[in-house]
């Protein structure tokens, strides 16, 4: 099975309603495509949205995007890395989005470096990465955190290695 995120950033914020909605009309297509929904987090501004989903493969979910014809969509396999004891309760509990990107593929170890540099940080401004989301393709990294708010993740990352493309607020939908 295959990891995925889809992302969709909207002109309008998103409602409930209508994220609800779609989740509701994609229930046959996901379906017929042998796509699951993981989850769905909404920023706090409900204009940028992040689905993970598990499917035989990535053309099955953007097959279930273009479907949806919902406006355009970033559609990314990729592998997960969990903190360690990473169970279901916690993971209810993130809160806040950090998103990298990069014009070239990332070394895996130069995402690990990356973590470790900024582990300090991290603990005083008590940021805890959950889970964390890399591309197939090495370009895209989103990370889920537990943290007071969005801005405590900003202080604890603003003297990172690598530049963060965007840290916002969320919440989640699941099944």
């Amino acid at each position: 099975m295959t990891d995925v995120l889809v992302e969709r950033h909207m002109d309008e914020p998103l409602t409930d309603a209508e994220f609800l909605r779609m989740a509701q009309a994609a229930g046959g297509c996901l379906d017929l495509h042998r796509v699951e929904w993981n989850r769905s987090l909404l920023a706090a501004d409900a204009r940028h949205l992040v689905c993970h989903f598990t499917a035989v493969d990535l053309e099955s979910v953007r097959r279930v995007v273009r479907a949806q014809s919902s406006g355009p969509a970033e559609v990314s396999a990729c592998t997960l890395r969990d903190a360690p004891g990473l169970d279901s309760s916690a993971l209810a509990r993130a809160n806040v989005l950090v998103s990298w990107r990069f014009s070239e593929p990332s070394a895996l170890e130069n995402l690990e470096s990356m973590d470790a540099s900024a582990a300090v940080c991290l603990r005083n401004h008590r940021v805890r990465f959950l889970r964390t989301f890399v591309a197939s393709d090495r370009r895209r990294v989103i990370c889920l955190c537990q943290a007071a708010d969005a801005e405590s993740v900003r202080l604890a990352l603003r003297d990172a290695p690598r530049p963060v493309e965007r840290i916002w607020a969320f919440r989640q939908f699941h099944p």
